[in-house]
């Protein structure tokens, strides 16, 4: 109102002071003065409070909703959903500093964003993650992005991480065990050279062939174990 320099018709101060906080507005002026306000509400995600939860049990310590909406609006989200913290009415740059702040401070900070407005931070962040629905610019700069319009992927993400670097680690356990067997066998003289490269080789094909198969698959096979 003050940038534009419009004026409240007289009279309709009460009416403008009786709109709920809980909506944006955006005002519309004809010639100078105040004729509309046009109110505008984000419906939350139904499964958005189950999937912070989720979250939490999987390990995520800190989960920080950032917003441009007012802090009323922000205040209202924040509580539904279940967030430990909240930022309002921030710019741009202001999310990626704060993202910059806590890396600093020696955390890994996960950002989930749709907008152009989450791309910078998105960018600073140590994974960024962007909705298929979302910004052409945010799912080109984002590290992955979650093909379906569905929140729950994320746990099925972070399950798939999970799981990835278990077999990582016995990819790696296995490696280093199995070759050093190999080296003792043949220094001992048990095995004879070319048998001792005939595991290796065929250890090296077996262990990419499993490092190829599903994961979800083999995490289901082992909960029906």
């Amino acid at each position: 109102m003050e940038d534009e320099k419009c004026v409240i018709p007289e009279g309709e101060q009460d009416k403008l002071d009786g709109i709920s906080k809980q909506y944006s507005r955006l005002f519309l002026a004809i010639g100078g003065r105040l004729s509309a306000v046009i109110c505008l509400e984000d419906p939350l995600r139904p499964e958005a409070p189950d999937v912070i939860k989720k979250l939490h049990e999987v390990g995520f310590k800190n989960i920080v909703m950032m917003t441009g909406d007012s802090k009323h609006i922000a205040k209202r989200v924040a509580k539904d959903v279940g967030v430990d913290s909240y930022y309002a009415e921030v710019l741009p740059e202001e999310k990626a500093g704060f993202i910059q702040q806590e890396k600093a401070k020696g955390h890994t900070v996960v950002m989930i964003g749709d907008g152009i407005n989450d791309s910078p931070a998105l960018s600073e962040a140590d994974c960024g993650i962007a909705i298929s629905e979302g910004a052409q610019l945010a799912r080109q700069i984002a590290d992955v992005m979650i093909s379906e319009d569905d929140l729950y992927k994320l746990i099925t993400l972070k399950e798939l991480i999970g799981l990835l670097m278990k077999r990582i680690h016995f990819n790696y356990r296995f490696v280093v065990g199995f070759n050093l067997g190999l080296i003792a066998l043949g220094l001992l003289g048990t095995i004879a050279p070319a048998t001792s490269a005939t595991l290796h080789n065929g250890s090296t094909i077996a262990l990419g062939l499993h490092s190829m198969t599903n994961l979800k698959r083999d995490a289901d096979r082992e909960g029906l174990e």
